[in-house]
């Protein structure tokens, strides 16, 4: 994909310095980065609010990128729910494309370094399902649900990110199936995506909540750290992760409104369990 005489030709990470103004962002610090973009923590000077910048590497920025991201983000600027992180701008400023999200206090993938009591990640899985539900029911499909993406208020409140932007990204860079390696399915990893790949996702996820162990391909049951799980998890609870991360597509649940329901049901006697068999914090 090569660059287009509209577009602007400085590299913005070379630079953009802390403590740097871009518009009304003053920079704060460097919170992430990847190969398609960085994501600055910054103030908004205007309204005094923190604020989270993802700015797209130039090498990417392209008309082409910029039309397919618009058609993505009307897909998804009206999922407005409380378990998705919102857009609150996308667009040029100061010859840089910027993407502006509330600031999270952290994402899952830092809060996974430390275990967690089972209340909280049943209650992590119960808000990714809920934002994945409301999409699919949308007719949205998210194509790279990975903890990197979901990210933690210091309200306890949990925001799935980057509807759109992850899919615009996938293919940017490598221009074949949308996701990130290790936490897709099999058959997004070939270009077919679907809301039950979406499942397949959520359900590495959950049982990397539990387990504390991350499966890996060709993901044969039972995974790393299933017999630690099982002393912690009600088996209904096992049962709905282990149909979520059926191979087959169609063995799993067929969207993540289905799975919602599932888990829902499994609330109180999950929780009880747990309580009986309390491990660890």
């Amino acid at each position: 994909m090569s660059k287009t005489s509209s577009l602007p030709e400085e590299g913005p990470h070379k630079s953009l310095r802390i403590g740097s103004r871009l518009g009304k962002y003053r920079l704060e610090r460097r919170i992430g980065r990847g190969g398609f973009a960085d994501v600055y923590a910054a103030t908004d000077t205007l309204l005094s609010i923190k604020v989270a910048l993802k700015i797209p590497n130039t090498n990417w920025v392209s008309d082409d990128l910029i039309q397919e991201f618009r058609r993505e983000a009307k897909l998804t600027i009206g999922l407005e729910h409380p378990n998705i992180l919102p857009i609150r701008d996308a667009s040029f400023i100061d010859g840089h494309f910027v993407i502006v999200t509330p600031l999270a206090s952290r994402t899952l993938d830092d809060r996974l370094k430390k275990r967690m009591r089972f209340e909280t990640a049943y209650e992590y899985t119960s808000q990714i399902l809920a934002a994945v539900a409301y999409a699919h029911a949308a007719g949205v499909i998210h194509c790279d649900i990975k903890p990197e993406n979901v990210l933690l208020f210091d309200d306890g409140q949990l925001r799935l990110g980057d509807f759109g932007i992850a899919k615009v990204a996938q293919r940017t860079i490598s221009g074949s199936g949308t996701g990130t390696l290790g936490y897709m399915a099999p058959e997004q990893a070939m270009g077919k995506p679907s809301t039950r790949s979406d499942v397949f996702s959520i359900g590495l996820i959950a049982y990397r909540l539990f387990s504390g162990k991350w499966a890996e391909y060709p993901f044969q049951w039972p995974f790393p750290g299933a017999a630690s799980m099982r002393r912690r998890v009600h088996p209904d609870l096992i049962a709905i992760i282990r149909k979520s991360v059926a191979i087959k597509p169609r063995d799993r649940f067929a969207d993540a409104g289905k799975m919602a329901q599932a888990w829902e049901k499994s609330r109180l006697k999950a929780v009880r369990f747990a309580k009986r068999n309390r491990v660890g914090t």
